[in-house]
Parts: C-alpha cells; sequence; structure tokens
C-alpha cells in the first residue's frame, strides 16, 4: 500500500527540499554578497530575483539533461500560467493590487513579449517544412532577450525600490565560512529536491497515464511556483502591490528567456503539436492582465478580476486532466 503513494510523498519532499535549498542560498549567497560590498540593489537585482526563479531552472536543467524535454517545456509554460492566474488572483483576492504606470506599459507587455516570442520560436512549421523545435540558437536568442531585460531593469531602479529590494533582502550576519556553507548546502538541496521531483513526476505520469506535458504544466509547475506566491502574497498582505505583480511579471520574463533559453542550449526541446493550447492559454492570461489594468479602477486588479483568474485557472486546469492528449 505504502509503494502505491512512495511517489507522491517523494514527490512532496522534493518540493519542500527544492523551497528550502532556494531559501538557504539566497541567505548564504546575500551575505557573501554583502561580505564584498555588494550594494543591496545588487543583491535584489540578482540573488533575490534569481532565487525565487531557482526552483525552475533546476527542475528544467535536471529535466532536459535526462531527455524529459515535455517537463521541461510544460515547467516554464505551466508555472506563467499559474503565475498570472493563481497566484495574482489569489494575491488580489487578498488585497486589491495598485500597480505602477511602468510596470503597465512595460514590464506587462515585456512578459506578453517573452509568451509570444516563446511561440514563434516553438512552431517553426508555421514558417517552414521543419520540426518543432526550440534549438539552441533559439535558446541564445532567448538568453539576449534576457540581458536586456536585466539592462532594463537595472537603468530603471529607483530609491524606492532599493528600499523595497532592501525589505526582502537576508538581514542574517554570517561568518565567510558559514556564508560559504550556506551556499554550498543549497546547491545541494536544490539538486536533490530537483531530481526527486523529475524521477517521481516521471513516474506518476506513467502510473496515471498522463503525459509528461500534463504532469509539467499542473503539478510541477505549481510547486515550482510556491516561492512566487509565497512572495506576491505577503507583499499583498503588507499593501506592496508593486512587489506583488512584479514579483510574478519578473518571474514569468525570468523563466522564459533564462531558464528556458539555458535549458534550450542544454539540450534542444521538441515542441508538441498539443503545448499550442497551453500558450495560447498563456497569451490570453497575459492580455487579460495587461487589459484589467484598465477595467475598473486604472492601473488595478480587483477581487472580482482576482477571482476571475483563479476560476479560469481551475478551467484550465480541469480540461488538462480530463482531456487527453
Amino acid at each position: 500500500m505504502l509503494t502505491a503513494f512512495l511517489p507522491y510523498i517523494l514527490l512532496l519532499a522534493g518540493f519542500a527540499i527544492l523551497i528550502k535549498g532556494s531559501d538557504i542560498l539566497v541567505t548564504g549567497a546575500a551575505a557573501l554578497a554583502k561580505r564584498y560590498h555588494a550594494s543591496e540593489l545588487a543583491i535584489g537585482l540578482t540573488v533575490v530575483a534569481f532565487g525565487t526563479s531557482t526552483p525552475e531552472l533546476v527542475v528544467n536543467l535536471l529535466a532536459a539533461h535526462q531527455g524529459h524535454t515535455a517537463i521541461a517545456f510544460g515547467n516554464v509554460v505551466g508555472s506563467n500560467i499559474a503565475n498570472i492566474l493563481l497566484i495574482l488572483g489569489i494575491s488580489a483576492l487578498v488585497f486589491p493590487l495598485t500597480v505602477s504606470r511602468g510596470t503597465v506599459w512595460k514590464e506587462i507587455p515585456f512578459s506578453f513579449l517573452a509568451a509570444l516570442v516563446l511561440g514563434i520560436m516553438g512552431y517553426d512549421r508555421l514558417f517552414a517544412k521543419a520540426p518543432n523545435l526550440i534549438g539552441r540558437g533559439d535558446g541564445l536568442v532567448l538568453l539576449c532577450f534576457f540581458v536586456i531585460f536585466l539592462y532594463y531593469t537595472a537603468s530603471i531602479a529607483s530609491v524606492s525600490e532599493i528600499e523595497d529590494l532592501d525589505q526582502q533582502t537576508p538581514k542574517r550576519h554570517l561568518s565567510l565560512s558559514a556564508a560559504g556553507g550556506y551556499v554550498m548546502l543549497g546547491l545541494v538541496l536544490l539538486v536533490l529536491g530537483g531530481w526527486l521531483i523529475v524521477q517521481n513526476a516521471v513516474l506518476i505520469a506513467r502510473n496515471l497515464g498522463l503525459s509528461e506535458s500534463v504532469i509539467g504544466l499542473t503539478v510541477v509547475a505549481v510547486g515550482t511556483s510556491l516561492p512566487e506566491l509565497a512572495t506576491s502574497v505577503a507583499a499583498a498582505l503588507r499593501k506592496h502591490a508593486d512587489i506583488a505583480v512584479g514579483n510574478v511579471v519578473g518571474s514569468n520574463i525570468f523563466n522564459v528567456f533564462f531558464i528556458f533559453g539555458l535549458t534550450s542550449v542544454v539540450h534542444p526541446v521538441p515542441i508538441l503539436e498539443s503545448s499550442a493550447m497551453d500558450l495560447l492559454v498563456l497569451l490570453i492570461a497575459s492580455a487579460f492582465l495587461f487589459a484589467f489594468m484598465f477595467s475598473g479602477r486604472r492601473h488595478r486588479i480587483d477581487r472580482w478580476e482576482g477571482g476571475l483568474f483563479i476560476c479560469g485557472y481551475m478551467a484550465y486546469i480541469g480540461f488538462k486532466l480530463l482531456v487527453p492528449e
């Protein structure tokens, strides 16, 4: 009896280890950065930002290395869908999210662009008689987009953003050896947690007769998005709406341009025909996020809109689980 549930137990354990590992890694890396007199802004834009996306990165690299590319693709697209519909939906229910003009006109469209570029690169048959594949060359282009995004993020940083990042940056003072130990322990836990997730997600998919793509889009995607969920809900409770929305939008850009770019450089990722619907859902969700900035009170996601997001996510998950590919 226990053997039947063992993959599920190990999957949950993998998520717990992965998330704890990312937290330990961020703490150690931030302490090291402070030791070498890096600015709070630099820490925020690198350590904190990368930290919440580390679970997706580790799972994707391990999945790609082992040839489970459907999980890698599903994890990125599924995480981005969950970030908008589930995480922003829950955050808006906690407290209506008023968003800055810059986020409305720049970051949100940039995240829509990321989804659009991913779709164009993935569906080569729209333009030529070639298999749908995101190859190493495409991955390098995505990484170039990521460098542009980093440059833009650094250029718009203001004093208020520095203060917000200062609040997110770990305050623990660690010795040099302790900080290094935290980093090493965090990396070990990340690899262990990621390995448990990939191995048991594949096993569960086979046992349930589901495709690896569906498991990646649902269970793995939501599990690796837990750090974003915790950050955004905590920000909404403290009425820091820009942090709540910026965390989600920034994570979506990171996921496509950096994580999937790096993944496809490690191993070219074939795109299934059935994945067209998932990319379409992501594009529609991104479009609705932009449209909601102008419905009701401008530049705000109200509670009823958050409720619509959550209902949309439940409908999407139900469709993926009930309708075979």
